[in-house]
């Protein structure tokens, strides 16, 4: 009898099931989308009943459609967006309010004010993150502090907190398990990076009960069992959640990125370029560190750089600016033109993350002329993706760490035309492999790796690459387009 590994990837914009067969290959998914509101400027909040219901539903889907039910399971694996956050009641499973999304920045002023406490470079050296909106620090707390009664609450045990992957765990086991692993815990901003705990100092100073925090775990632990009646899936057994992990870091695992030194970047929603740095983590300027996973009791570290908007300035492109046709193929539309004719699209719809981190910057479409057309917006959206790329790669190899290569992935990677931008505006090879999405498959890979469908040593031989992007640019001509971009991120950030 055939056995599958069913991940679940939340992402920021769908709830994807999938089944991965013994070969390692994605056999069947299912997806839902998964709808932020905005109930103020800057602010960007999930509703986390709706969120397990998209997952849920997706689930569901994916096994009714593929014939098979729990019973053909082995494992489930759970990799989700990072950062966004929650607090819900422990008896009753209800949230107190709605989840806090990772771009959201309505905590600015709580960070301002620990900012003037000086915790700046004590969130920086403690957990490898920075004191900013985007982590989930100032989530909580601005949730503990604007819902009347939650503090109280929390303090007496009554509540439970976690990202994403935390609630999801929550919700698969019937509100058995409260957990999160190390990689979804180092995107918070609270926890201990060397110490692989929640650092009660911090904890302390940012004013949230440890009361409130999940276990954090290797990711490669038994986080619970799924059954079937408490989730409406069909079957009588029931599975272990087998892997936990952060979705950059499932992608980095999905792309074998096993040893240090070996990066990738994914082309998602946001861009995330992340680099493997073996069993200590680098403190690199501009960037993060984090952890990668731990497995099989090896803790392996991270440094990455984030892309707010890389795959949403084009979605941003169809849905609000209007410049594509029903229909119409962004690359399609972006190759009417060799180039974007001196045109730079710098999407700071939230702020410039790294290696800027200037949450206060604008978007910014400069260079236009009377003969600007809507083919030159798209091409220089395109290469905006690529762009923002090489500001972190370039911290990157500023820090000594050499990029000889770049894996990448996600939906956008399936575009010839960004990959072969990318690898011209950095001037290395760009490797896109066979299967672009790497994250449900990483943590698919990780779930059948901890109950022996497979073993570490299998996985190389699960990737196989698609195709070789070489550098063709000139290195006068990247340099001057460069030189360009970073005229455009100044015009945005008033410096």
């Amino acid at each position: 009898m055939s056995r599958y590994v069913l991940a679940l990837d939340e992402g920021s914009t769908s709830a994807r099931a999938v089944l991965v067969d013994e070969t390692g290959t994605i056999v069947a998914e299912a997806r839902n989308p998964v709808v932020p509101h905005y109930p103020r400027p800057g602010w960007v909040e999930l509703d986390p009943e709706a969120l397990w219901e998209a997952q849920r539903a997706s689930m569901a889907k994916v096994l009714t459609d593929f014939g098979v039910t729990t019973d053909d399971l082995v494992a489930v694996g759970v990799t989700t967006h990072r950062e966004t956050c929650l607090i819900w009641d422990r008896r009753t499973g209800k949230p107190v309010h709605d989840a806090l999304m990772w771009m959201s920045k309505q905590t600015d002023p709580i960070v301002e004010r620990w900012r003037a406490a000086g915790l700046d470079d004590e969130v920086r050296r403690r957990t490898g993150a920075r004191n900013d909106s985007f982590f989930s620090a100032a989530k909580l707390t601005w949730i503990l502090k604007n819902v009347p009664g939650v503090r109280a609450r929390a303090e007496r045990g009554e509540l439970a907190a976690g990202t994403v992957d935390t609630w999801l765990v929550w919700k698969l086991t019937g509100g058995r398990s409260h957990v999160t692993d190390h990689s979804e815990a180092s995107r918070t901003a609270l926890f201990s990076l060397r110490g692989l705990t929640w650092d009660e100092e911090l904890c302390r100073a940012c004013e949230v009960p440890l009361e409130l925090m999940p276990p954090a775990l290797p990711s490669d632990s038994r986080f619970g069992e799924m059954r079937p009646a408490d989730v409406g899936l069909p079957g009588t057994a029931s599975v272990p959640v087998a892997a936990v992990m952060a979705d950059q870091q499932a992608g980095m695992f999905g792309q074998v990125c096993l040893e240090a030194g070996s990066t990738k970047n994914t082309f998602g929603t946001a861009g995330v370029l992340i680099a493997n740095t073996g069993a200590e983590p680098i403190d690199v300027p501009g960037l993060t560190a984090s952890v990668g996973w731990t497995i099989a009791g090896r803790t392996v570290y991270e440094v990455e750089g984030v892309v707010f908007h890389s795959g949403q300035t084009l979605q941003w492109l169809r849905e609000r600016l209007g410049v594509l046709k029903p229909g119409e193929r962004i690359e399609d539309v972006a190759r009417r033109v060799p180039d974007s004719s001196g045109v730079y699209l710098v999407p700071a719809f939230a702020g410039l993350c790294a290696p800027y981190w200037r949450r206060n910057a604008s978007a910014g479409l400069v260079g236009l002329t009377l003969e600007t057309g809507a083919e030159h917006v798209v091409r220089a959206a395109v290469e905006a993706m690529a762009y923002q790329n090489r500001d972190n790669v370039d911290a990157l190899v500023a820090s000594g760490t050499l990029v000889p290569e770049l894996k990448v992935d996600g939906g956008a990677a399936s575009s010839d035309l960004l990959c072969q931008f990318q690898a011209d505006i950095l001037g290395v090879p760009v490797v896109r492999p066979v299967q672009l999405e790497r994250t449900a498959l990483g943590v698919a890979q990780l779930a059948g790796v901890t109950t022996g469908v497979w073993k570490l040593e299998d996985l190389p031989g699960q990737w196989h690459v698609d195709r070789v992007f070489e550098p063709e640019m000139s290195e006068e001509r990247r340099e001057e387009l460069y030189v360009g971009w970073q005229a455009a991120v100044r015009s945005v950030v008033g410096t």
